[in-house]
């Protein structure tokens, strides 16, 4: 096995096992926060905390791993899952609850971004979109696979054991990270030229702009998703275990449409292939309120789940084409950076509606904002071509 497809295995298998134990998680958190009780605006507080500590810390350590290398940042943040998975046991109050969540972020912002920029080193020119497309089967797989593992644990032995397996799994990626995993380091394997750009520089480039703009609008409509639908989903008579479906649901179709998806990406239009996702998406999501049942809940969010596949191999072959520029750990820092500050006023926001309007005003807001922002991104991305053929600008690719 050569060295590209070793790192390519060791961290679509790492990520995978800690993309499940959150995943695990998921549906039943809100369940978790709402018994030390948490309102709808405390729920927005708890699940922001872990946005924002990803948000802070994204952009820094994507630019250290564009200088000191790559390994030692992910299995520190992979160790860290696996302790923080155990304190969410001894967090007796919304506050120390929210506490770990932000610990958590942390931990996060050291490893998924970082695997992603490992991976986009390795992408060939033309190829974006394949290859990112595949390895994001694994975090759409795990969280695919994480509720149905969570309500059945849940159900079967009890909430502690959900978070039990989580830490259990974090440190399986850990120990696989430590030992399987090269190290990638600038003028080495990985790192051949990685550039170094001014944080401010990321603003000036046409992709990036549309990219970020697209992140944040995006993650502001559809943040509040998986927050506030295992709250609606009792109240139209689904189980924890139908919610761990709907969600799991979601997430499978996003996994495996991620190869065809992602070949079509690289040869057709990025943008058409985004603004379609999107749109499908939103609609979707405004429809939420409208299911009374399992059979339309689960239908409907399988319907974002198709809109999410068919946009996301393409924005990400957007941000690597950026990285070649202004450095891959730097692209994916910004793109995750700037989607964990709409994930950051999703929750928030979609609290305050859940508290003062009806849970039903979370969806249909979040539909009409991702519409909005596809609007936005669109006119953004048309703009830039028209500069590009000007002569002014580079294209997207």
């Amino acid at each position: 096995m050569n060295t590209a497809r070793r790192i390519y295995n060791v961290l679509f298998i790492s990520v995978f096992a800690t993309m499940l134990g959150l995943g695990i998680v998921s549906p039943l958190l809100p369940i978790y926060a709402e018994n030390l009780g948490a309102t709808g605006i405390w729920l927005g507080v708890i699940f922001s905390a872990f946005a924002l500590s990803r948000s802070v810390f994204m952009p820094i350590i994507g630019r250290i791993s564009d200088r000191r290398g790559r390994k030692w940042i992910i299995l520190t943040g992979m160790f860290a899952y696996a302790v923080l998975s155990l304190a969410y046991l001894i967090a007796g109050s919304v506050y120390s609850l929210t506490a770990v969540r932000f610990a958590h972020g942390l931990a996060s912002a050291m490893v998924v971004p970082i695997a992603m920029a490992y991976i986009a080193d390795l992408s060939e020119k033309g190829k974006e979109g394949s290859h990112m497309g595949n390895f994001s089967i694994s975090m759409f797989l795990g969280m695919g696979v994480g509720p149905l593992l969570g309500g059945f644990l849940n159900d079967t032995f009890g909430m502690p054991s959900v978070f039990y397996a989580m830490a259990g799994l974090s440190a399986f990626a850990t120990l696989l990270v430590a030992i399987s995993l090269p190290e990638a380091k600038p003028g080495g394997f990985a790192l051949p030229d990685a550039p170094s750009t001014p944080m401010p520089a990321l603003i000036t480039l046409p992709v990036m702009q549309g990219v970020m703009v697209f992140a944040f609008i995006s993650a502001l409509g559809r943040g509040g998703m998986m927050v506030f639908v295992p709250v609606f989903g009792p109240l139209i008579a689904i189980s924890p275990f139908e919610v761990g479906i709907v969600l799991s649901a979601n997430t499978f179709l996003m996994a495996l449409l991620q190869v065809p998806i992602g070949r079509l990406t690289d040869t057709g239009n990025k943008v058409a292939l985004i603004v379609a996702g999107s749109t499908i998406a939103a609609i979707a999501l405004a429809v939420i309120p409208l299911t009374h049942s399992f059979l339309p809940l689960l239908l409907v969010t399988s319907l974002i789940g198709v809109g999410g596949a068919i946009q996301q191999p393409a924005i990400m072959a957007l941000t690597v084409d950026a990285g070649r520029t202004i450095g891959m750990g730097t692209s994916m820092g910004a793109y995750n950076t700037v989607f964990g500050i709409g994930m950051i006023i999703a929750p928030l926001m979609g609290g305050a509606f859940m508290d003062f309007v009806g849970i039903e005003a979370v969806f249909y807001v979040g539909g009409a904002i991702s519409l909005i922002g596809t609007v936005i991104f669109a006119a953004m991305m048309q703009r830039s071509a028209r500069r590009e053929v000007a002569g002014e600008t580079p294209g997207p690719g």
